[in-house]
């Protein structure tokens, strides 16, 4: 339990990081960014659980790519003062995408 409450704290400051970095992607406050992360995972499980495991992120392929960025697009429409353009989601989805290839999952 210790350990999921760290990756969703670790997840929320990669997402503010990006919302400060990218225009087109941007999220309040650090609760909204726990809240974003708590979307983005679970609408990623649910991608993932009716697509396979050919989107996940473990696999980092183009298809995998786009269905992160369409992700944490959607997420928009369920975390209030989360906004992301197109560009910006695709954009998040190549930072988070490298950030996630240097920080261990373990970790996140």
């Amino acid at each position: 339990m210790f350990g999921l409450i760290i990756r969703f704290i670790v997840s929320a400051l990669v997402i503010m990081f990006v919302g400060f970095l990218l225009p087109g992607f941007a999220v309040l406050g650090f609760g909204e960014a726990i809240l974003a992360a708590i979307v983005i995972a679970l609408l990623g499980f649910i991608a993932e659980n009716l697509l396979g495991d050919m989107i996940s992120p473990r696999n980092r392929g183009v298809v995998g790519f786009i269905t992160a960025a369409v992700v944490i697009y959607a997420a928009q429409f369920l975390v209030p003062a989360m906004r992301v353009s197109v560009l910006g989601a695709l954009l998040a989805a190549l930072i988070i995408g490298i950030i996630d290839a240097f920080v261990p999952t373990e970790l996140r």
